[in-house]
């Protein structure tokens, strides 16, 4: 998948544009219908996520569920801070080689990734709060924000 990428970018293909001095990514067509599925048929970890962590109010940012970029659909994404929160379940257990791609083409564009798992999320959410709120202080150091 990777190599498909720096192919891409090597032949001059626009993986992102600029609109009103803001970065846009390229992302499948197809992928839509499958985020507004998951967007609908939320986990009760990502509901936890959402509502108990990371509402605007909580973070003072805007996270979108369900998130196409290239071919992937990220679970939260905060476009301000280029960073992406992954709820892993157990299916991810034997998809690491998937999720290993994934992390490194969203890293070339630099996109952070955090990842809680669903136990995280049920027995320890007060430690999610305390370390999303450490990441986010230093992504915006990071982007000078």
């Amino acid at each position: 998948m990777i190599s498909s990428f720096l192919k891409e970018v090597a032949e001059g293909r626009k993986i992102f544009y600029k609109k009103n001095r803001k970065m846009v990514f390229e992302y499948n067509q197809n992928n839509v219908k499958y985020a507004k599925i998951n967007r609908n048929n939320q986990t009760e970890e990502e509901w936890k996520m959402r509502n108990m962590v990371l509402k605007m109010d909580k973070t003072w940012y805007r996270f979108l569920r369900q998130k196409p970029i290239w071919n992937y659909i990220l679970d939260f994404y905060c476009d301000k801070l280029k960073l992406w929160i992954e709820i892993d379940d157990q299916s991810h257990d034997w998809k690491w080689k998937e999720d290993e791609e994934r992390t490194k083409y969203l890293n070339l564009l630099w996109i952070k990734i955090i990842r809680y798992s669903n136990s995280d999320i049920n027995y320890r959410l007060e430690w999610v709060i305390i370390d999303l709120n450490n990441n986010l202080e230093q992504r915006k150091k990071e982007l000078n924000i």
